[in-house]
């Protein structure tokens, strides 16, 4: 019973979480930066709902591995899906614990000035670079997620 609870849970908070994850980046930051002048503005509101999805998706993760070490014990780490997993987890803590507080800290040494008009904008276009290609690496890794998890029995 519980195990096909967690199963349907797990299913559930993937999709929100990849379809929140392609949302946001995908749909809402864009359109943020296209209908707001002031970009700044924009950056915030963008950066706060990133947050939002990466705190899901450590949250989402971090079960996934949880249910999957309870259900399979040590026969997880002979399975696909879980390092699919545990790469996912990475990439967002990465993003979470790293690449974002180092990309904030930039904006807070630029202050009162926009760190797009400061000596910080070479170092923040760059890890915001970082920052999109991992972004990018997460999304598509999180499509396949949900495609596996729809596969598993």
């Amino acid at each position: 019973m519980l195990s096909r609870f967690a199963q349907h849970l797990a299913l559930v908070a993937v999709t929100l979480w990849v379809g929140g994850m392609w949302t946001v980046g995908y749909l809402v930051a864009p359109v943020l930066f296209d209908m707001l002048s002031d970009r700044t503005l924009a950056g915030r509101v963008a950066g706060r709902l990133f947050d939002v999805v990466g705190w899901f998706g450590l949250g989402t993760t971090t079960y996934l591995l949880l249910v999957a070490a309870v259900r399979m014990r040590w026969a997880a780490f002979r399975s696909g899906l879980f390092w699919l997993v545990l790469a996912l987890l990475v990439i967002v803590a990465a993003g979470q614990f790293g690449i974002q507080p180092l990309m904030a800290e930039l904006k807070a040494n630029a202050w009162p000035r926009d760190v797009m008009n400061s000596v910080m904008r070479d170092r923040f276009a760059t890890w915001h670079g970082i920052s999109s290609v991992l972004y990018l690496i997460q999304s598509v890794l999180g499509a396949m997620l949900v495609f596996a998890l729809r596969r598993t029995p």
